[in-house]
């Protein structure tokens, strides 16, 4: 298909560009940015006139509940809301029912991925059988059949000899380890601990769960030299961890949730579940942290955290309610009001949700490396056309995404959020254009 989207503002934060310009897309490339040749002859014209067009977003953590929770999401529906959030790429973790932790599964999934066309699957396959704890996968394999890192999602590894020999290996063969920093017997409560958990009476999980993992992790990473992407960093302190870990030469990254840079503990108000997340939301100045952290550079990206729940899961009492919320379609409205807030460029704000991520995946995107995230002639062709100055109250009914529960509904929030996907265009293919 070509295409042709027309009179848009183009920004892309790699390389800087910010200008009114027309862009050409043919077989599944940019092949003009500006001047295009008047011997084009699109299929069909977008007009973005008032819109940015930026590269398509890339979100470092999704879960897609297939397979082994279809009744929470199936791979349609949920790609079919990252389309409609601009996302043109997605890393999904190896929590699945059986666990991404043999190859056959991981083909099936980026089979049934590609089938839909809607939007590219990047997944995470098992650090350990079956997330265990105990044994290592077969990493070789996993990444022959397309994983671009090793994960426990949000299983801590409570054998420390076991995390030693995974980050030996992986360091070896140049793997990233992706870990989420949390103590096994300090992580096992509801809320953040503080003076609304103790309040409510909900069972607390202690700043001390993450910089204990994170004291661990920078402890190992310097005896192997393994690559480790931290994931969805909590607290204020495991930012200044993370901080000292990058002055020291340490090849690590980080992100943060969406959730986790606008909430804090006391939205969960009177045992609103909508508010049950992992990680827990902390105090105020954790968020402050959060932000902070994000803007300079500290915690690399932002990521969704897309987590559909079936809503009997969700009407549950909090300490019972299954933790996670639907975020796919949230990600740039949030990134843009987080942006706004720190009196950020649109560049700069975008650059966490397109080129920064890209980074941290790296030479395992194989041969998108080159231009994923980024706006290039010759580049591949996943954009995002939005409406920076369109203002919509989240409802359910709006979502597309299976699960309807999310922290951010205007019934619940009370606000509205800026920002609103137009078009989507993955691999050259419109996957997505509003109504």
């Amino acid at each position: 298909m070509k295409l042709l989207i027309r009179n848009g503002r183009v920004i892309d934060p790699a390389s800087g560009r910010d200008e009114q310009a027309d862009v050409a897309v043919a077989s599944g490339r940019i092949v003009a940015i500006g001047r295009v040749s008047a011997d084009f002859q699109p299929d069909r014209v977008i007009e973005a006139e008032g819109c940015v067009v930026a590269p398509g977003l890339v979100d470092l953590a999704a879960r897609l509940r297939e397979p082994g929770h279809e009744h929470e999401g199936m791979l349609e529906s949920e790609l079919n809301a990252a389309a409609a959030g601009g996302v043109t790429s997605l890393v999904c973790p190896p929590d699945t029912d059986p666990p991404l932790d043999e190859p056959g599964l991981v083909d099936m999934l980026k089979f049934r991925a590609r089938k839909l066309s809607l939007c590219r699957l990047f997944p995470l396959g098992a650090l350990t059988r079956g997330l265990a704890g105990e044994s290592l996968t077969e990493m070789a394999e996993l990444t022959e059949s397309g994983c671009v890192g090793f994960s426990q999602a949000d299983v801590p590894v409570r054998d420390t000899q076991v995390l030693l020999r995974a980050l030996q290996y992986a360091a070896t063969y140049g793997y990233t380890v992706w870990l989420r920093p949390l103590d096994s017997f300090l992580g096992k409560g509801v809320a953040a601990s503080g003076a609304v958990a103790t309040r409510l009476g909900l069972s607390g999980v202690p700043v001390a769960a993450e910089t204990i993992a994170l004291h661990t992790i920078f402890d190992l990473m310097r005896a192997t030299g393994a690559r480790v992407h931290l994931c969805r960093i909590s607290s204020a302190a495991g930012v200044a961890l993370v901080r000292q870990a990058k002055a020291d030469g340490l090849p690590v990254t980080a992100d943060v949730s969406i959730n986790s840079l606008h909430l804090t503990d006391v939205d969960i108000g009177f045992f609103n579940s909508a508010m049950r997340l992992n990680p827990p939301l902390r105090q105020q100045a954790d968020r402050t942290a959060l932000q902070a952290g994000l803007a300079d550079g500290t915690i690399d990206a932002l990521v969704s955290d897309h987590t559909p729940v079936d809503a009997d899961a969700k009407t549950l009492p909090f300490g019972e309610a299954e933790p996670g919320a639907t975020g796919l379609e949230l990600l740039l409205s949030l990134t843009l009001k987080w942006g706004e807030s720190h009196q950020l460029s649109l560049a700069q704000s975008l650059a966490r949700i397109t080129s920064k991520p890209v980074q941290v995946l790296g030479e395992s995107l194989g041969s998108l490396a080159q231009s994923a995230g980024q706006l290039v002639e010759g580049g591949v062709a996943d954009l995002c056309v939005f409406d920076p100055q369109a203002i919509w109250q989240v409802s359910p009914k709006l979502l597309k995404s299976q699960g309807k529960h999310t922290p951010f509904d205007f019934s619940v929030s009370g606000s509205a959020l800026p920002g609103r996907v137009r078009a989507t265009v993955v691999a050259g293919n419109l996957a997505y254009q509003s109504e």
